[in-house]
């Protein structure tokens, strides 16, 4: 065989390869079990509504479910401004290790979906990847509002001040209850004059 044939021979031995890979990823993706599934819950609740113009701006994090990409972040906010094209530019800033520490920025874009209630989003901080966002609480005057997946791995509580009040808090909390979440991984976020 000569030096051609070779190459063709490993290009689509390579090709192979690649294709095992890829489907054992898919399949693994497809085998693994999230909350939702697990518990065998009904799909996750929106609101019926959301505004946008009233929904960007400046959010704090009150309480999210741990999540590996934000270990040790303090005084989290996330800052959502409308771009030309209509997409959303994400902000996100937090403190690593105490509200003195050294500031972590992410930036990202978010995407409606769903254009009749405007309250399922995606978002993407390493493109091609999209992430649901979907707004499943929201305060009457969009005083905070909550963040999850359809998953139920996925979880924000967010406000417009660095603290909520206690009664807020644990409304918002029961609701999340209803809806399926396992509200005990919760972990309170660090903030500026807030509670932990």
């Amino acid at each position: 065989m000569n030096r051609q044939g070779r190459a063709w021979k490993r290009l689509w031995h390579l090709r192979g390869v690649v294709k095992l890979l890829l489907g054992a990823a898919i399949a693994a993706a497809g085998c693994s079990t999230t909350t939702t599934a697990r518990l065998k819950l009904p799909p996750l609740q929106t609101v019926p509504r959301v505004d946008l113009d009233r929904y960007l701006g400046t959010w704090y994090e009150i309480a999210a479910f741990p999540q590996r990409f934000q270990r040790g972040c303090t005084g989290s906010t996330a800052t959502y401004t409308l771009r030309a094209d209509g997409e959303i530019d994400v902000l996100n800033r937090c403190r690593l290790g105490s509200l003195d520490g050294e500031e972590k920025v992410a930036r990202g874009r978010a995407r409606v979906v769903d254009r009749a209630t405007h309250a399922k989003l995606e978002v993407s901080f390493f493109r091609p990847f999209w992430g649901d966002y979907w707004i499943a609480d929201l305060g009457a005057d969009y005083e905070y509002a909550v963040v999850g997946h359809p998953s139920r791995d996925y979880l924000w509580i967010l406000s417009r001040t660095p603290s909520l009040d206690g009664a807020v808090y644990d409304a918002i909390v029961a609701r999340l209850r209803a809806q399926g979440y396992e509200v005990e991984r919760l972990q309170r976020t660090l903030q500026p004059g807030g509670r932990t």
